[in-house]
């Protein structure tokens, strides 16, 4: 449902717990054909509930360690969480040797899809080669274990062959990605001491050939850390060259031994650096290390999405600049010997079906996008996925955040035939791979819930005091238990991480992790995410949350895609204002629209959620990654000048939605 990061640096306020609002009776059990056939059954809860730590030792089992552990989990730290204690592996042999060694080096890892149409294969085999040589390049330019390394490219395979090339030499990759600016490459790049950067000398995005390593020139101006910049050939843009820095990947890399033994670190050495955005403007370096979240991104891959090696083809649409990517682009599903599709472009270039000719042409069987995503398919209308042969969809995943039931029922009716399973994935950078989600074999699931916690996953909802709410009842997620794929801190800023994520809530037992959002138990127990407790807005006493409304806005059959904030109010301490963009065809009607989109969701939730002004948008705000920026919506609900704007897709859209703000509406 999401993988949005962290907790409110601040905490949630000590006001009332969350109203639970919205209720969703319809349930789709899985086929006895699918269940028979899973990955997962019943089984592997019964095996989790009985011993937990045994459950997740079987899980790390399904890896190679060169050296077995002494103790699975060492909590005697806490917050501070080792797994499996002693152990010794290397990730990238995980993800690539073992395949070949086992006689899969034939088999298609990745196919590549380029935005211009060009397209590459590569097999287990050309991808050890590849990672091979990009590892020998990186001992050439003086690279040592422990070293950082930024990585800021576009969706291009070399992105994959970078991040393994680090973990093959226990290298700590820092991946940003390649829409943030120069100014947020470089808070990264000096936070973390990278000492290189490997970028390209461009990005394809909507036709048009951008550039990227201006932005390095940028930000390793003062940067003394950065010895030297890989750079990659992609575009062909004119590049300015520093020789004494500059390294081109085709005159380095390419000229490297296709030989390179890999060798066993520690499972709890330093895998990657992911930063995400913090409420005090520094971003945070989230740190996980390699045993246990190979373990939990492999498992969760192999039984979230029912992964057959032999015959699925696998696509995740999202960046290897966000955690998605790491955890389910490159390191899960290579783990699990999956042959996936790496896609440069936008959904719409160079037309709005281009998705679903990927799908078409490459027989994908199982895909995980964002709820964004679908609802853009969704306004651009049901015709488009339907001039396509996607009957090789057999599981479809949502990620990214809460996904309104209505475009749930889409994705599942249009693009799964009104017969693939959803699973609608919980999880953050912060817990490195999926947390809630159901199974497709065993969970009868709702549109719009992720449901309940995987197996070897303990999470409860509870109340401003710490008390778990129940059924029924709403509140603040945490978790309870430690998990092997959790951050093991904050880079450089050991107090910053207890502060943020384990200060608010404990328990005799020990910490307990605030995730930062906001859930609910429906009456049946299942658990629906309610989206950043940020984005709680308190009308009248009511706590709402924004994705409720949300979600009853979508539910109508005009609306594609909608955005709720919370606007000062003098009556009611704050009013609902609703931006929403219709679905294709349909037709703005004024006034007449927006009443009858103010009843519907009275009609859904209440009359206490009605919206107190509704502006019919041709697009939201959304950074390239495709996140709703709610907070400059805020600044011109509440009339304030706009915030920074230079990570929006498209910043002339705050212009038309000011404009169109100030229109009157009927309170009626």
């Amino acid at each position: 449902m999401t993988q949005q990061s962290g907790a409110a640096e601040s905490g949630p306020s000590s006001a009332a717990t969350l109203d639970n609002l919205l209720e969703e009776s319809r349930t789709f059990s899985p086929s006895e054909e699918f269940a028979r056939a899973a990955n997962a059954t019943q089984a592997l809860y019964d095996e989790a509930a009985a011993d937990r730590e045994a459950f997740w030792a079987n899980q790390a089992d399904r890896l190679h360690w060169e050296t077995r552990w002494s103790q699975v989990l060492d909590w005697s730290d806490a917050p501070f969480a080792k797994w499996f204690v002693g152990g010794r592996l290397n990730v990238a042999y995980n993800c690539i040797d073992r395949h070949v060694e086992a006689g899969h080096g034939e088999q298609v890892a990745i196919h590549w899809e380029g935005e211009p149409g060009d397209t590459r294969t590569i097999t287990y085999a050309d991808l050890q080669r590849e990672v091979s040589k990009t590892a020998n390049a990186l001992i050439s330019l003086g690279l040592q274990t422990g070293d950082r390394v930024a990585i800021y490219l576009p969706m291009i395979p070399e992105a994959v062959f970078s991040m393994l090339a680090c973990a093959r030499l226990g290298l700590t990759h820092s991946v940003v990605f390649g829409g943030f600016s120069a100014e947020a490459l470089r808070t990264r790049i000096d936070d973390a001491q990278a000492a290189l950067v490997i970028t390209s000398d461009g990005q394809n995005r909507r036709g048009k050939a951008l550039g990227l390593k201006e932005n390095v020139d940028i930000a390793v101006r003062d940067a003394d850390s950065v010895r030297n910049v890989l750079v990659v050939r992609r575009t062909g843009n004119d590049v300015e060259w520093n020789a004494d820095r500059d390294v081109w990947w085709h005159e380095l890399v390419d000229t490297q031994s296709e030989e390179h033994t890999p060798e066993a670190f520690d499972a709890e050495h330093p895998l990657f650096i992911l930063y995400t955005s913090g409420t005090t403007g520094n971003p945070k370096g989230i740190l996980h290390t390699s045993g246990g979240y190979l373990t939990q991104a492999a498992y969760t891959h192999h039984n979230v999405f029912d992964l057959k090696p032999d015959t699925d083809v696998y696509w995740c649409g999202a960046d290897v600049g966000w955690v998605t990517g790491h955890s389910y682009i490159v390191y899960g599903p290579l783990a699990n010997r999956a042959t996936s599709v790496m896609y440069e472009g936008t959904p719409n270039t160079p037309h709005e079906g281009r998705w679903w000719e990927i799908v078409q042409r490459y027989r994908v069987s199982i895909l995980y996008t964002a709820p964004t995503t679908i609802r853009t398919f969704m306004k651009w209308g049901n015709e488009i996925p339907a001039r396509y042969d996607l009957s090789s969809l057999r599981v479809l995943g949502s990620v990214g955040e809460p996904i309104n039931p209505e475009a749930w029922m889409w994705y599942r009716e249009h693009i799964g035939s009104s017969t693939t399973p959803v699973v609608d994935t919980w999880w953050q950078t912060e817990t490195g791979g999926i947390m809630i989600s159901p199974l497709p074999g065993v969970t009868a699931t709702k549109p719009g819930s992720a449901m309940g916690t995987l197996p070897g996953i303990s999470a409860k909802i509870v109340d401003e005091n710490g008390a778990e709410v129940g059924w029924g009842g709403g509140g603040y997620l945490v978790l309870d238990q430690p998990w092997p794929g959790m951050l093991r801190g904050i880079w450089g800023d050991e107090q910053r991480y207890r502060d943020t994520y384990w200060s608010r809530f404990s328990s005799e037992a020990g910490p307990i992790y605030f995730a930062g959002d906001g859930a609910k138990y429906d009456s049946d127990g299942a658990i629906w995410l309610l989206g950043r407790v940020d984005d709680v807005m308190n009308v009248s006493g009511h706590r709402i949350s924004t994705t409720e409304v949300e979600s009853a806005l979508v539910s109508h059959p005009s609306v594609a895609e909608a955005a709720v904030v919370g606007a000062a109010d003098p009556t009611t301490g704050q009013g609902i204002v609703a931006f929403v963009i219709l679905r294709g065809g349909e037709a703005d009607d004024g006034d007449a629209l927006v009443k009858q989109l103010r009843d519907h969701v009275s009609k859904e939730i209440g009359p206490i959620a009605k919206p107190r002004q509704i502006l019919v948008v041709p697009e939201l705000p959304k950074t390239r990654s495709g996140k709703i920026m709610r907070r400059l919506l805020r600044d011109v609900a509440e009339n304030r000048e706009l915030g920074d704007v230079t990570t929006l897709q498209d910043s002339s859209v705050m212009k038309l939605i000011s404009s169109g703000l100030a229109k009157p509406t009927d309170e009626g």
